[in-house]
């Protein structure tokens, strides 16, 4: 068996899932609403299902690369050695304005370990658009701006929502992914398990 689906952890997601989507969307104020003005969204809803990749199964590292929203450049294979959580948001999406929240205390909790956070803002408007969202969050991290959507080849077709949020282990290979918002305490699960394979890198 190639993949294992953790059920206990989707069912729990799942239902994470469903509160922070209804408590965006039920806000008329809510930039989910700016989905409407943006004709290249695309959204797409992820269903909470969580995949764990057992090391031997793993597919070739992710070679992921772009320019940042602060005008940067990002190469996934520059982190090699660290344990990376990429997450695809987007500042129209309805769902990433609620799992933000839990993605700045992941951030938290994993500081001055060899857990690095990237973000990738998917067909978003513009880059400053991104960047004021990004801050509006408390987003600490940088995220590669892919306006066209193309962040989904390099990332092997595993982030397909938004959100998503794929973990990948010291050698860059995707070890876990989850589809659709999720909680701190559902990737910090992911994340340990992988640290617990050890030889990451502080």
């Amino acid at each position: 068996m190639t993949t294992r689906t953790t059920r206990r952890l989707a069912g729990a997601l799942t239902a994470a899932a469903l509160a922070l989507g209804a408590a965006a969307c039920s806000d008329p104020n809510s930039v989910a609403e700016q989905a409407k003005a943006n004709p290249d969204a695309g959204y797409v809803a992820g269903d909470g299902s969580i995949v764990a990749v057992a090391p031997e199964d793993r597919k070739e590292p992710v070679t992921l690369s772009g320019e940042t929203l602060d005008g940067g450049t990002l190469a996934l294979a520059d982190m090699r050695g660290k344990v990376v959580v990429v997450n695809l948001w987007a500042s129209w999406c309805g769902p990433c304005e609620a799992e933000a929240p839990h993605l700045v205390a992941l951030a938290e909790k994993y500081e001055g370990k060899p857990v690095e956070l990237v973000g990738i803002d998917y067909r978003e408007p513009s880059k400053e658009t991104g960047l004021a969202q990004s801050k509006a969050w408390g987003f600490t991290w940088p995220s590669i701006f892919d306006k066209t959507g193309t962040s989904a080849i390099a990332m092997q077709g595993v982030l397909a929502s938004q959100p998503s949020t794929a973990i990948l282990d010291i050698e860059g290979r995707i070890a876990a992914s989850v589809q659709g918002a999720t909680t701190e305490a559902t990737l910090a699960g992911l994340v340990d398990d992988v640290l617990a394979e050890g030889g990451a890198k502080e």
